[in-house]
Order: C-alpha cells, then sequence, then structure tokens
C-alpha cells in the first residue's frame, strides 16, 4: 500500500525534530544498581555525570530543558568555545548545567535560591573535583534581590548566562527579567532554553523580545522545547555614546 504524499511531506517534518529529540534524551542513564543512596547519570563532555535529585525540593529535580542545552553545548565546543569564559547559571538546579560548563573549561559561578544550594554543592563537587581547570563557585541567588551588592558591575561580567527551565507559571517572571539584564553586559551571550506550557511563557518570551535580541538554535516540539540565544539590545543613547 502506497504512503499519501501528504504524509510522506509530513513524517519528513517531523524527522529532524525526533532525531535531534532522542539524541539528547539518550545522554541519559540509570544505574542497574543502587547501593547507598539514588542518582541519575547523563554522559557529557566525555564523562558520566552522576545527579542526585530531590523530591521534596520543586528546585533539586532535573528537567528535560537541561539536558537540551548540555547537549547543544557539547555538539557545539568549536562555535561555543567556553575555555577560560566567564559563565553564570541562574537556577541551577541540580547543577547539571553548571557541571557540563565547567568540564567544558569555563570559570562557572552557579546560583539558585538557599533551599538548593546543599544539593547544588553536592552534585557539582562530587562530578567537578579533579576534572576542571577551574573550581566552580556556587552562590545564592535570589532573582531581583540584591544584585548590585551581590554581582557587581565593576567587577562581575560574564560572556555567557546559562538558564534552562526558569521560566514557568511562578510569580517572579519581572524579577527574572531584572536579573537578566543586571548580568548582561553588550557582549553577553544567554543561551536559554525553555519548555513551554502555559500562557506566561509565551508573554514572557514577548517581553524579553523588546530587550533583547532573540534567534532561535533549536526547536523540539516533540518536547515542547525551544532553545534560545540571546544579547542585549543596544539603547539609541548607548549607540551614540559608542559612535
Amino acid at each position: 500500500m502506497e504512503r499519501d504524499p501528504a504524509e510522506e511531506s509530513e513524517a519528513k517534518d517531523e524527522a529532524p525534530d525526533a532525531e535531534l529529540a532522542t539524541a539528547i534524551m539518550k545522554r541519559h542513564f540509570r544505574p542497574s544498581l543502587i547501593k547507598t543512596e539514588a542518582w541519575e547519570g547523563y554522559t557529557f563532555a566525555d564523562l558520566e555525570i552522576k545527579i542526585k535529585e530531590s523530591t521534596d525540593c520543586y528546585g533539586a529535580v532535573l528537567w528535560p530543558s537541561a539536558m537540551v542545552l548540555c547537549h547543544f553545548l557539547d555538539t557545539h565546543r568549536e562555535k561555543y568555545n567556553l575555555v577560560d569564559k566567564n559563565v553564570i547559571e541562574i537556577g541551577a538546579g541540580t547543577g547539571l548545567v553548571t557541571i557540563v560548563c565547567s568540564l567544558l573549561g569555563a570559570k562557572v559561578t552557579s546560583t539558585d535560591l538557599p533551599d538548593v544550594l546543599s544539593n547544588l554543592r553536592y552534585n557539582v563537587s562530587r562530578n567537578t573535583r579533579g576534572h576542571c581547570r577551574y573550581e566552580t563557585q556556587v552562590m545564592e541567588l535570589s532573582w531581583g534581590q540584591q544584585l548590585e551588592e551581590r554581582f557587581p558591575h565593576a567587577s562581575c561580567h560574564y560572556d555567557y548566562i546559562m538558564a534552562a527551565d526558569v521560566v514557568y507559571a511562578h510569580p517572579y517572571l519581572d524579577e527574572l527579567m531584572e536579573t537578566f539584564e543586571h548580568l548582561c553586559s553588550q557582549d553577553t551571550v544567554i543561551l536559554w532554553a525553555m519548555r513551554f506550557r502555559l500562557e506566561p511563557e509565551n508573554s514572557f518570551v514577548d517581553r524579553f523580545q523588546t530587550r533583547f535580541h532573540l534567534e532561535e538554535l533549536y526547536d523540539l516540539p516533540s518536547l515542547r522545547i525551544k532553545l534560545y540565544r540571546a544579547q542585549k539590545k543596544v539603547s539609541q543613547s548607548q549607540s551614540g555614546a559608542a559612535a
């Protein structure tokens, strides 16, 4: 029985996303035998990474957006060379993105809320010790709070901001926008993986584009995840000063 041409066309359109999504999810593995503690395994940066989750804390669970961002970094090492770059991750959660950036040679500052930091430090330490050029810094960051005190413009310049699944139906989207703007210099690149769930995600992207140039790097409808590259827009006053 011959296939309908429309079905064949649709299958071809879906194939690139399905293939990429499958490749990303294959980076995850589970131990064959759990002895003392439960952990999830991931293969990035030529190493097996062991991540301990905390089911009683929403921010200490690893979401697929982190895997999408890690896969991109691991497979685009030449174009996005992280060696000796200053990187900050916001909403680091279990720390997978932080760990991969550190293994790829970056100087990483990993941030999240106070109740997440203990598990985050544990995962970062167990997976980076003896493998990285720089010691990873783990710091508290509550979006929109004490930004200049904790991350002063005079001394904190970041080549990259990493963000995985930081936008969802929470009441701190204004504070998140303020944090993005504070941490960004004109040449800072944001790599942001986002899973689309509800309307707040869509409206945040619209607001974000009024202040940042946004480029779509991955579109994975099967995972409902997009990966973006962003940079701060230059204001008229700044462009005039530069001229």
